[in-house]
């Protein structure tokens, strides 16, 4: 157990050594290419580059996947679960790892709509399983690397050690067993406090202290689970859907469509284009335009869906979290223009929506709300978003069972293809 646990501190330093790197590439990446100003700033583009940017950058990546070899596309949280649950293929490659790294960044800074956080779970669970192979330990315990690593990547992304727990469980399926999750804590709080070390205390989301004016509200949260329920299963079924009818596509012609798709929706909404997390700071911080917010809404789901059925090597983490607080923020614009009394601020409701429609989507309802617990540090958000989680879990489940995004997107992709 002390041999395993030291291997988890191992890999926590390890896997958010290595996100911290790719996070810092793309921020590097975007000072050279955008506009000054706030980061990730493409609407300081011309609507010309807009175009330009997600097109060329599409087929240039496109071009460059078609190059490798089938078995070294495979990338994203889709790969990681494929091989962790297969036995005898518990390993993940370095090839691929490099794939995911250089991939990603040049799908962010192109413009395209994902995010970092997917492929940092990919990044980091499989640095920390390179430790593994060096030593020549057993399947078992580079299972339980892996999983170390994919914690400490959430723990360093988001500053949530705990919802990164929760997240192997939930999203990577690994099995709870005490003598395996003692190594996954200490891999998280260590990357959590590396990357407090190393990049401050600052969190990934500005989120404003919120909470309820009224018990009456409660039946808003009910409501606003019920239309991010909706959402999640349009997004995981358009993203399947799409990944069913091109799996044979050469990505030069894939990636190129999906440049195409973002750069045309970026012409009237240039928010969408790459992470959008600067946008969605605005939302939390309650700025918001009803108009506006709506056509994030749509603009977001839609080229994300296409980007991720399309094996683009990004994320779909983030855009969940986007789409949802869109989605919150314009249902708290309605809820005080209709409503018979004050309800809570836009912000409140796209705070709680964005974390609902990451658990609906993802399967990970418990992770959603530990989340929400840390970036908000406030426990009277809590039941709340309970409300809100377990009402878009309970609708999308209806529809489409115990799916998430990655199961549909596993079925739906060739064994030796580009998936995600």
């Amino acid at each position: 157990m002390l041999r395993l646990s030291l291997l988890g501190a191992l890999s926590g330093v390890l896997a958010s050594a290595v996100v911290l790197l790719f996070h810092g590439t793309i921020a590097f990446g975007e000072t050279l290419l955008l506009p000054p100003g706030r980061s990730g700033n493409f609407e300081g583009l011309a609507p010309w580059l807009r175009l330009a940017f997600p097109l060329c950058g599409g087929l240039l990546l496109g071009l460059a996947f078609d190059l490798i070899p089938p078995q070294q596309r495979q990338v994203g949280i889709a790969h990681v679960l494929r091989r962790l649950h297969t036995p005898g293929e518990e390993r993940l490659p370095a090839a691929n790892l490099v794939t995911q790294f250089l991939g990603a960044v040049a799908a962010i800074l192109s413009g395209q709509s994902v995010d970092k956080e997917g492929p940092s779970v990919h990044i980091g669970a499989a640095s920390a399983n390179l430790i593994g192979q060096r030593m020549r330990i057993s399947a078992e315990e580079d299972y339980t690397l892996a999983a170390c690593g994919g914690a400490a990547a959430i723990a360093a992304a988001f500053n949530t050690p705990l919802a990164g727990i929760i997240f192997v469980v939930e999203v990577l399926k690994i099995r709870y067993e005490v003598s395996r999750f003692l190594p996954v804590i200490v891999a998280s709080v260590v990357g959590a406090v590396l990357t407090r070390v190393l990049s401050g205390h600052a969190p990934t989301f500005v989120v404003q202290p919120v909470d309820l004016r009224t018990s009456w509200e409660l039946l808003n949260l009910v409501i606003l689970g019920l239309v991010i329920g909706g959402l999640a299963i349009a997004f995981i079924g358009l993203s399947g859907a799409v990944a069913a009818r091109t799996a044979r596509w050469r990505n030069s012609r894939t990636f190129t469509l999906t440049g195409l798709a973002v750069g045309v929706l970026a012409l009237w909404t240039p928010q969408i284009m790459g992470t959008s997390y600067d946008t969605l700071d605005e939302l939390l911080a309650g700025k918001e335009d009803l108009a506006l917010v709506l056509a994030l809404v749509a603009a977001k789901l839609l080229a994300t869906a296409i980007a991720i059925g399309l094996r683009v090597p990004g994320g779909l983490i983030g855009p969940t979290l986007f789409i949802g607080g869109a989605a919150g923020s314009a249902l708290g614009i309605l809820f005080a223009a209709l409503g018979p009394f004050e309800p809570a601020s836009p912000a409140f409701y796209a705070t709680v929506g964005m974390v609902a429609m990451m658990g609906a989507t993802l399967r990970a309802p418990l992770a959603a709300l530990t989340a929400l617990l840390e970036l908000t540090a406030n426990p009277g958000i809590i039941l709340p978003g309970m409300l809100a989680v377990a009402g878009a879990e309970l609708t999308s489940r209806l529809v489409l069972d115990r799916d998430s995004v990655f199961d549909v997107l596993i079925r739906s992709q060739r064994p030796s293809g580009g998936a995600r």
